[in-house]
């Protein structure tokens, strides 16, 4: 697996699918551990991510560490990554082709990593994780932290929709919100 993953770096890293090559710093491939059970999946790196190649690292992240310390995890106990591995131009949103050009990346990280837990974080790693895993479509704000269940080639894996971690940097008052539907990751 490991060679798998290193082939995949340096794939990602010359890429040139979409546009944003020509605009990246770095892309943001993934971090933590990827032994880890639990992947959290966010939609496009920041201007952070851009400059460190390292996903959730600007206040996002700083949330995202909280929201993780809350539920007894650390960084290095699940593995992040995002739908795109380079960031949009003034962090725009992803458009959909350069996720349908980038999403092959995430499927082979998913094909081997395996986890059994997937948190999307935001409604773009949640539209399409669900559509992934053959789920209906839902709106985010219907269905935050609830976990679904979904059979694959390796068993079991438990998709759990997320609100981003930014929505507590314009909204405080999420963060209740947020740390409520975290506790969706640790439930057997």
């Amino acid at each position: 697996m490991n060679r798998e993953l290193s082939a995949m770096v340096k794939e990602i890293k010359s890429c040139k699918r979409c546009g944003l090559w020509k605009t990246r710093k770095n892309p943001v491939i993934g971090d933590g551990s990827p032994n880890s059970r639990i992947m959290l999946i966010g939609e496009a790196p920041g201007y952070n991510e851009d400059i460190s190649g390292k996903p959730f690292v600007g206040e996002a992240g700083k949330i995202l560490n909280e929201l993780l310390k809350s539920v007894g995890l650390e960084r290095k106990d699940v593995y992040i990554t995002n739908i795109l591995k380079c960031r949009p131009p003034g962090n725009r949103n992803p458009r959909p082709e350069e996720i349908k050009a980038c999403v092959p990346y995430l499927d082979r990280q998913i094909s081997l990593l395996k986890p059994r837990i997937i948190a999307t974080l935001g409604s773009f790693a949640m539209s399409y994780i669900f559509e992934k895993f053959g789920l209906k479509k839902e709106k985010i704000s219907s269905v935050h932290g609830k976990v679904f269940k979904v059979n694959n080639l390796t068993g079991t894996v438990k998709i759990i929709p997320l609100y981003h971690p930014a929505v507590a940097v314009y909204n405080k008052n999420m963060k209740t919100t947020l740390l409520k539907d975290f506790r969706s990751l640790c439930t057997e």
